[in-house]
């Protein structure tokens, strides 16, 4: 069994299984609040260019060759790069794979110069948001409000980003834990 990071785009046919299962899970935690049409409004939010180099990125967890996990980013502001779509096959889920993604992602958006991330979840993924808190985000909302009131969380991460291009993985994790 053999894992490996694929950079690509949305319109790869191995990412399809990351789209059909992101609209699965939208469309069973928010289809009772989520406006018509829904998820599909919220996976065609976002052109596939807004997820490619310079500003962005979409990376796909490759398993034997198969998609099981993804995520990509996109340009918040000249500083700041956004999260979206960070996604783990359903069935392997609890398995670490979205830290993988996540920690993919952050090296990524270091790489291509950003100093910052932004990104915002549901109020129905508590997964989500206890993944970002453990990967030191910063909760960008009120935590006192009602689990249920549809709302969109947000959270922030302060990036150390390398001086110069060259420095080695294991440098830039040194300064990070600084």
């Amino acid at each position: 069994m053999s894992e490996q990071f694929l950079y690509t785009t949305p319109l790869d046919p191995r990412a399809q299984p990351l789209v059909e299962g992101l609209t699965f899970e939208y469309d069973s935690r928010y289809g009772d609040v989520l406006r018509e049409p829904g998820a599909a409004r919220e996976m065609d939010r976002y052109p596939p260019e807004v997820f490619a180099p310079p500003h962005g990125n979409f990376v796909l967890l490759l398993r034997d060759g198969i998609a099981i996990g993804g995520g990509a980013f996109m340009r918040h502001d000249e500083r700041t790069a956004e999260l979206k779509r960070v996604w783990t096959h359903t069935d392997l889920r609890r398995q670490g794979l979205a830290s993988k993604v996540l920690l993919e992602l952050e090296a990524q958006v270091r790489r291509q110069g950003y100093e910052r991330i932004y990104l915002t979840t549901g109020f129905r993924q508590p997964e989500a948001v206890g993944l970002y808190r453990g990967h030191g985000y910063t909760a960008l909302f009120e935590e006192v409000a009602d689990p249920e009131v549809p709302r969109k969380l947000p959270f922030e991460k302060h990036l150390v980003v390398p001086r110069h291009h060259g420095q080695t993985a294991a440098v830039l994790s040194e300064a990070v834990q600084r």
